[in-house]
Protein backbone atom coordinates (compact mmCIF):
# COMPACT_ATOMS: atom_id res chain seq x y z
CA UNK A 1 0.00 0.00 0.00
CA UNK A 2 1.11 3.64 -0.49
CA UNK A 3 0.45 7.04 -2.11
CA UNK A 4 2.01 7.74 -5.10
CA UNK A 5 2.76 12.00 -6.56
CA UNK A 6 3.35 11.23 -10.73
CA UNK A 7 5.73 14.00 -11.01
CA UNK A 8 7.17 13.47 -14.77
CA UNK A 9 8.63 16.63 -16.22
CA UNK A 10 8.48 18.39 -13.01
CA UNK A 11 11.07 20.89 -13.05
CA UNK A 12 13.34 20.80 -9.88
CA UNK A 13 12.72 24.32 -9.20
CA UNK A 14 8.97 23.43 -8.63
CA UNK A 15 9.80 21.27 -5.73
CA UNK A 16 9.83 23.08 -2.51
CA UNK A 17 10.91 22.99 1.13
CA UNK A 18 9.16 25.07 3.73
CA UNK A 19 7.89 25.36 7.00
CA UNK A 20 4.01 26.47 7.27
CA UNK A 21 2.59 27.84 10.59
CA UNK A 22 -1.04 27.10 9.98
CA UNK A 23 -0.09 23.47 9.50
CA UNK A 24 1.77 22.99 12.16
CA UNK A 25 -0.85 24.62 14.29
CA UNK A 26 -3.34 21.96 13.19
CA UNK A 27 -0.88 18.93 14.57
CA UNK A 28 -0.73 21.14 18.03
CA UNK A 29 -4.41 20.72 18.15
CA UNK A 30 -4.16 17.11 17.31
CA UNK A 31 -1.56 16.65 19.60
CA UNK A 32 -4.00 18.56 22.27
CA UNK A 33 -6.89 16.02 21.38
CA UNK A 34 -4.99 13.08 20.50
CA UNK A 35 -2.21 12.69 23.59
CA UNK A 36 -1.91 9.00 23.42
CA UNK A 37 -0.20 9.49 19.87
CA UNK A 38 2.54 11.62 20.84
CA UNK A 39 4.05 9.91 24.37
CA UNK A 40 6.98 12.32 23.81
CA UNK A 41 4.92 15.68 23.83
CA UNK A 42 3.23 14.72 27.39
CA UNK A 43 4.47 16.80 28.93
CA UNK A 44 3.86 20.23 26.74
CA UNK A 45 0.09 18.38 26.17
CA UNK A 46 -0.17 18.47 30.00
CA UNK A 47 0.70 21.77 30.91
CA UNK A 48 -0.99 23.15 27.50
CA UNK A 49 -4.30 21.54 28.35
CA UNK A 50 -4.58 22.64 31.92
CA UNK A 51 -3.29 25.88 31.21
CA UNK A 52 -6.48 26.62 28.78
CA UNK A 53 -9.47 28.64 28.95
CA UNK A 54 -12.63 26.94 29.64
CA UNK A 55 -14.36 29.10 26.82
CA UNK A 56 -11.56 28.25 24.42
CA UNK A 57 -11.19 24.87 25.69
CA UNK A 58 -15.04 24.43 24.87
CA UNK A 59 -14.72 25.71 21.32
CA UNK A 60 -12.05 22.95 20.39
CA UNK A 61 -14.37 20.74 21.46
CA UNK A 62 -17.04 21.62 18.45
CA UNK A 63 -14.49 20.98 15.01
CA UNK A 64 -12.23 19.23 16.39
CA UNK A 65 -13.04 16.27 14.10
CA UNK A 66 -10.94 18.41 11.25
CA UNK A 67 -7.80 17.63 13.37
CA UNK A 68 -8.22 14.93 15.73
CA UNK A 69 -9.19 11.79 13.98
CA UNK A 70 -8.19 13.09 10.18
CA UNK A 71 -6.27 16.07 9.52
CA UNK A 72 -8.41 18.60 7.36
CA UNK A 73 -6.70 20.40 4.23
CA UNK A 74 -8.44 23.91 4.85
CA UNK A 75 -4.91 23.78 7.47
CA UNK A 76 -2.79 24.15 3.84
CA UNK A 77 -5.19 26.29 1.97
CA UNK A 78 -1.48 27.50 0.10
CA UNK A 79 -1.93 23.94 -2.03
CA UNK A 80 -6.09 24.98 -2.81
CA UNK A 81 -5.75 28.11 -4.71
CA UNK A 82 -5.77 27.75 -8.66
CA UNK A 83 -2.23 29.48 -10.14
CA UNK A 84 -1.32 30.74 -6.66
CA UNK A 85 2.24 30.53 -5.24
CA UNK A 86 1.62 26.86 -3.91
CA UNK A 87 3.89 27.45 -0.95
CA UNK A 88 2.71 28.56 2.90
CA UNK A 89 3.22 32.08 3.87
CA UNK A 90 5.95 33.09 6.75
CA UNK A 91 2.96 33.96 9.52
CA UNK A 92 0.17 32.59 10.58
CA UNK A 93 -1.70 35.77 9.95
CA UNK A 94 -0.77 35.76 6.21
CA UNK A 95 -1.99 31.60 5.99
CA UNK A 96 -5.26 32.71 7.38
CA UNK A 97 -5.67 35.20 5.40
CA UNK A 98 -5.02 32.43 2.41
CA UNK A 99 -7.49 30.28 3.77
CA UNK A 100 -9.82 33.18 3.68
CA UNK A 101 -9.28 33.18 -0.15
CA UNK A 102 -10.17 29.22 -0.53
CA UNK A 103 -14.04 29.15 -1.89
CA UNK A 104 -16.82 28.18 0.39
CA UNK A 105 -17.25 24.77 -1.73
CA UNK A 106 -13.53 23.94 -1.13
CA UNK A 107 -13.87 24.70 2.18
CA UNK A 108 -16.51 23.46 3.20
CA UNK A 109 -15.42 19.69 1.66
CA UNK A 110 -12.02 19.91 3.24
CA UNK A 111 -13.60 20.62 6.58
CA UNK A 112 -15.65 18.20 6.15
CA UNK A 113 -12.87 15.85 4.81
CA UNK A 114 -13.30 13.36 7.52
CA UNK A 115 -16.83 11.80 5.30
CA UNK A 116 -14.60 11.65 2.70
CA UNK A 117 -11.68 9.57 3.10
CA UNK A 118 -12.76 6.46 0.69
CA UNK A 119 -14.22 8.56 -2.11
CA UNK A 120 -10.56 10.42 -2.75
CA UNK A 121 -9.42 8.55 -5.78
CA UNK A 122 -12.82 7.99 -7.45
CA UNK A 123 -12.19 11.56 -9.37
CA UNK A 124 -13.54 14.09 -7.12
CA UNK A 125 -15.75 14.42 -4.21
CA UNK A 126 -19.15 15.78 -4.00
CA UNK A 127 -20.20 19.62 -2.55
CA UNK A 128 -22.51 18.59 0.38
CA UNK A 129 -23.38 22.43 -0.20
CA UNK A 130 -25.00 20.99 -3.70
CA UNK A 131 -25.67 17.42 -3.60
CA UNK A 132 -28.34 16.10 -0.81
CA UNK A 133 -26.68 12.84 -0.77
CA UNK A 134 -23.02 14.58 0.57
CA UNK A 135 -24.99 16.26 2.96
CA UNK A 136 -26.79 13.59 4.58
CA UNK A 137 -23.64 11.49 4.73
CA UNK A 138 -21.77 14.19 6.53
CA UNK A 139 -24.44 15.09 8.71
CA UNK A 140 -24.70 11.20 9.46
CA UNK A 141 -21.06 11.20 9.95
CA UNK A 142 -21.02 14.25 12.30
CA UNK A 143 -23.74 12.35 14.46
CA UNK A 144 -21.53 9.59 15.12
CA UNK A 145 -19.18 12.16 16.18
CA UNK A 146 -21.27 13.83 18.97
CA UNK A 147 -23.73 16.55 19.20
CA UNK A 148 -21.23 19.97 19.33
CA UNK A 149 -19.88 18.08 16.07
CA UNK A 150 -23.29 17.49 14.91
CA UNK A 151 -24.66 21.15 15.69
CA UNK A 152 -20.80 22.40 13.99
CA UNK A 153 -21.47 20.51 10.56
CA UNK A 154 -24.93 22.20 10.70
CA UNK A 155 -23.79 25.60 11.40
CA UNK A 156 -20.99 25.23 8.61
CA UNK A 157 -23.47 23.68 6.07
CA UNK A 158 -25.85 26.38 6.79
CA UNK A 159 -23.72 29.40 7.29
CA UNK A 160 -20.08 28.65 5.96
CA UNK A 161 -19.02 32.52 6.14
CA UNK A 162 -20.08 32.26 9.47
CA UNK A 163 -18.23 29.53 10.53
CA UNK A 164 -15.63 30.60 8.32
CA UNK A 165 -15.25 33.86 10.49
CA UNK A 166 -15.67 31.55 13.56
CA UNK A 167 -12.91 29.12 13.16
CA UNK A 168 -10.41 32.19 11.94
CA UNK A 169 -11.40 33.57 15.20
CA UNK A 170 -10.53 30.86 17.22
CA UNK A 171 -6.96 29.63 15.59
CA UNK A 172 -6.23 33.31 16.18
CA UNK A 173 -6.78 32.81 19.74
CA UNK A 174 -5.49 29.27 19.87
CA UNK A 175 -2.30 31.54 18.32
CA UNK A 176 -2.73 33.92 21.33
CA UNK A 177 -3.06 31.43 24.08
CA UNK A 178 -0.43 28.69 23.28
CA UNK A 179 0.57 28.82 19.57
CA UNK A 180 2.57 31.89 18.93
CA UNK A 181 5.01 30.88 22.10
CA UNK A 182 5.31 27.16 20.26
CA UNK A 183 6.02 28.50 16.91
CA UNK A 184 8.68 31.60 18.28
CA UNK A 185 10.79 28.37 19.38
CA UNK A 186 10.15 25.44 16.59
CA UNK A 187 10.17 28.18 13.36
CA UNK A 188 13.83 28.42 13.17
CA UNK A 189 14.53 24.62 13.13
CA UNK A 190 11.71 23.88 10.34
CA UNK A 191 13.79 26.69 8.34
CA UNK A 192 17.14 25.10 8.81
CA UNK A 193 16.04 21.56 8.40
CA UNK A 194 14.19 22.96 4.96
CA UNK A 195 17.29 25.03 3.83
CA UNK A 196 19.25 22.02 4.27
CA UNK A 197 16.90 19.80 2.10
CA UNK A 198 16.70 22.37 -0.30
CA UNK A 199 20.69 22.12 -0.67
CA UNK A 200 20.47 18.55 -0.74
CA UNK A 201 17.98 18.34 -3.53
CA UNK A 202 20.30 21.10 -5.70
CA UNK A 203 23.69 19.08 -4.93
CA UNK A 204 22.42 15.43 -4.51
CA UNK A 205 19.34 15.13 -6.46
CA UNK A 206 15.75 14.36 -5.28
CA UNK A 207 16.81 10.45 -4.37
CA UNK A 208 18.75 11.93 -1.41
CA UNK A 209 16.45 14.47 -0.12
CA UNK A 210 13.36 12.11 -0.26
CA UNK A 211 15.70 9.93 1.82
CA UNK A 212 16.63 12.74 4.38
CA UNK A 213 12.99 13.21 4.19
CA UNK A 214 11.80 10.02 5.45
CA UNK A 215 13.19 6.39 4.47
CA UNK A 216 9.20 6.06 3.98
CA UNK A 217 9.81 7.97 0.58
CA UNK A 218 11.49 6.72 -2.78
CA UNK A 219 11.25 7.59 -6.74
CA UNK A 220 11.64 5.73 -9.19
CA UNK A 221 15.03 5.49 -11.83
CA UNK A 222 13.00 7.83 -14.08
CA UNK A 223 11.99 10.44 -11.81
CA UNK A 224 8.65 10.45 -12.55
CA UNK A 225 6.72 9.09 -9.89
CA UNK A 226 7.55 9.87 -6.08
CA UNK A 227 6.30 6.66 -4.02
CA UNK A 228 5.07 7.15 0.00
CA UNK A 229 5.22 4.32 1.58
CA UNK A 230 1.29 4.24 4.06
CA UNK A 231 -1.04 1.95 5.20
CA UNK A 232 -3.44 3.48 2.48
CA UNK A 233 -3.70 3.88 -1.18
CA UNK A 234 -3.51 7.07 -3.06
CA UNK A 235 -2.60 9.15 -5.87
CA UNK A 236 -1.95 12.58 -6.44
CA UNK A 237 -0.08 14.68 -9.60
CA UNK A 238 2.52 17.55 -9.12
CA UNK A 239 1.97 18.40 -12.72
CA UNK A 240 -2.04 19.46 -13.30
CA UNK A 241 -1.82 22.68 -15.27
CA UNK A 242 -5.36 24.07 -13.92
CA UNK A 243 -3.30 24.16 -10.59
CA UNK A 244 -0.18 24.75 -11.23
CA UNK A 245 3.26 22.32 -11.10
CA UNK A 246 4.22 22.13 -7.54
CA UNK A 247 5.21 19.53 -4.54
CA UNK A 248 5.88 21.08 -1.54
CA UNK A 249 7.63 19.28 1.45
CA UNK A 250 6.61 20.83 5.08
CA UNK A 251 8.45 19.88 8.30
CA UNK A 252 6.49 19.19 11.74
CA UNK A 253 7.47 18.82 15.32
CA UNK A 254 4.49 18.10 16.48
CA UNK A 255 3.04 16.24 13.79
CA UNK A 256 5.70 12.84 14.88
CA UNK A 257 5.21 10.34 13.99
CA UNK A 258 2.46 11.24 11.37
CA UNK A 259 3.75 11.17 7.53
CA UNK A 260 0.99 13.12 6.18
CA UNK A 261 0.29 13.25 1.70
CA UNK A 262 -2.31 15.64 0.70
CA UNK A 263 -3.67 14.28 -2.19
CA UNK A 264 -7.11 15.13 -2.26
CA UNK A 265 -8.65 15.98 -5.73
CA UNK A 266 -7.96 19.63 -6.42
CA UNK A 267 -5.44 20.12 -4.43
CA UNK A 268 -1.61 20.25 -5.13
CA UNK A 269 -0.02 17.63 -3.47
CA UNK A 270 2.02 18.15 -0.12
CA UNK A 271 4.03 15.83 2.05
CA UNK A 272 3.73 16.41 5.53
CA UNK A 273 7.25 15.14 7.34
CA UNK A 274 8.10 15.04 10.94
CA UNK A 275 11.12 16.15 12.40
CA UNK A 276 12.91 14.71 15.92
CA UNK A 277 12.85 10.92 17.55
CA UNK A 278 10.13 9.27 18.57
CA UNK A 279 10.38 9.01 22.01
CA UNK A 280 7.57 5.51 22.94
CA UNK A 281 7.84 3.63 26.30
CA UNK A 282 7.91 -0.40 25.62
CA UNK A 283 7.03 -2.60 28.52
CA UNK A 284 7.14 -6.33 28.30
CA UNK A 285 4.74 -8.53 27.96
CA UNK A 286 3.95 -12.47 28.34
CA UNK A 287 4.96 -14.69 25.01
CA UNK A 288 1.12 -15.83 25.21
CA UNK A 289 -1.11 -12.14 25.29
CA UNK A 290 2.38 -11.30 22.66
CA UNK A 291 1.12 -13.81 20.40
CA UNK A 292 -2.38 -13.63 20.42
CA UNK A 293 -2.06 -9.87 20.00
CA UNK A 294 0.10 -10.44 16.73
CA UNK A 295 -2.48 -13.25 15.58
CA UNK A 296 -5.18 -11.07 15.87
CA UNK A 297 -3.51 -8.34 13.68
CA UNK A 298 -1.71 -11.10 11.10
CA UNK A 299 -5.13 -10.93 9.18
CA UNK A 300 -4.12 -7.48 5.90
CA UNK A 301 -8.04 -6.37 6.43
CA UNK A 302 -7.82 -5.99 10.58
CA UNK A 303 -4.33 -3.86 9.78
CA UNK A 304 -6.65 -1.38 7.97
CA UNK A 305 -8.80 -1.40 10.21
CA UNK A 306 -6.28 -0.70 13.20
CA UNK A 307 -4.89 2.14 10.97
CA UNK A 308 -8.87 3.72 11.68
CA UNK A 309 -9.01 3.06 14.73
CA UNK A 310 -5.72 4.72 15.55
CA UNK A 311 -6.67 7.39 14.88
CA UNK A 312 -10.29 7.93 16.52
CA UNK A 313 -13.71 6.34 17.64
CA UNK A 314 -15.24 4.77 14.78
CA UNK A 315 -19.00 2.75 14.26
CA UNK A 316 -19.16 -0.30 12.63
CA UNK A 317 -21.35 0.93 9.93
CA UNK A 318 -17.93 3.65 9.24
CA UNK A 319 -15.36 1.28 8.92
CA UNK A 320 -17.59 -0.66 6.89
CA UNK A 321 -18.13 2.13 4.56
CA UNK A 322 -14.46 3.30 4.49
CA UNK A 323 -12.86 -0.21 4.12
CA UNK A 324 -15.67 -1.28 1.46
CA UNK A 325 -16.80 -4.60 3.60
CA UNK A 326 -19.97 -5.33 5.11
CA UNK A 327 -20.94 -4.62 8.34
CA UNK A 328 -21.17 -8.42 9.44
CA UNK A 329 -17.52 -8.56 8.43
CA UNK A 330 -16.22 -5.63 10.37
CA UNK A 331 -18.01 -7.16 13.31
CA UNK A 332 -16.13 -10.14 13.47
CA UNK A 333 -12.91 -8.36 12.83
CA UNK A 334 -13.60 -5.99 15.68
CA UNK A 335 -14.20 -9.20 17.99
CA UNK A 336 -10.96 -10.38 17.28
CA UNK A 337 -9.36 -7.44 17.90
CA UNK A 338 -11.13 -6.94 21.10
CA UNK A 339 -10.29 -10.15 22.45
CA UNK A 340 -6.84 -9.57 21.50
CA UNK A 341 -7.25 -6.81 23.92
CA UNK A 342 -6.60 -4.36 21.43
CA UNK A 343 -9.24 -1.94 21.02
CA UNK A 344 -11.82 -0.60 23.41
CA UNK A 345 -15.49 0.54 22.89
CA UNK A 346 -17.88 3.48 24.16
CA UNK A 347 -21.49 4.71 23.85
CA UNK A 348 -22.29 7.83 21.97
CA UNK A 349 -25.58 8.26 22.62
CA UNK A 350 -27.18 5.48 19.98
CA UNK A 351 -23.71 4.58 18.53
CA UNK A 352 -21.29 2.33 19.93
CA UNK A 353 -17.31 3.59 18.62
CA UNK A 354 -14.59 1.19 18.90
CA UNK A 355 -11.02 2.88 19.03
CA UNK A 356 -7.27 0.81 19.39
CA UNK A 357 -6.05 0.92 22.44
CA UNK A 358 -2.39 2.75 21.18
CA UNK A 359 -0.77 1.97 24.98
CA UNK A 360 -1.03 -1.47 24.20
CA UNK A 361 -0.05 -1.40 20.94
CA UNK A 362 2.86 0.76 21.97
CA UNK A 363 3.98 -2.32 23.97
CA UNK A 364 4.34 -4.25 20.75
CA UNK A 365 7.11 -2.36 19.30
CA UNK A 366 7.70 1.40 18.17
CA UNK A 367 7.69 0.02 14.32
CA UNK A 368 4.41 -1.19 14.70
CA UNK A 369 2.71 1.98 16.21
CA UNK A 370 4.74 4.55 13.69
CA UNK A 371 3.54 2.02 10.83
CA UNK A 372 -0.34 2.73 12.23
CA UNK A 373 -0.03 5.89 12.41
CA UNK A 374 1.99 7.37 9.33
Amino acid sequence: MSVTIDIAGLPAERISFAPSPLAELCMALHALSQPAHHPGLASWTTATSAALDPSLADRLLEGDFMWRSSFSDVFMPFAGIPGGAGLPAATLAEELDVLDRLDDELFVTAALEHCWLAQYNEGGIPSPLKDPAAKAKALETAAARGPRQLAFSVRLLEDPAGVRAWMRRLLEDCDEAFFAEAWKRLEPAQSADARHKTEVLRRKGLPAALQEVSPALSVDEGLTTVTVDKMVHGSATATDPRLGPGLVFVPTHFGRPHLLVLHAPSWRPVVHYPLGSPQLTVAAGSVELIQRRMEALAHPMRMLLCRSLARAPYTTSELATVHGITAPEVSRHLAALKKAGLTHTRRQGRYVQHQLDLSVVARLGSDLIEGLLR
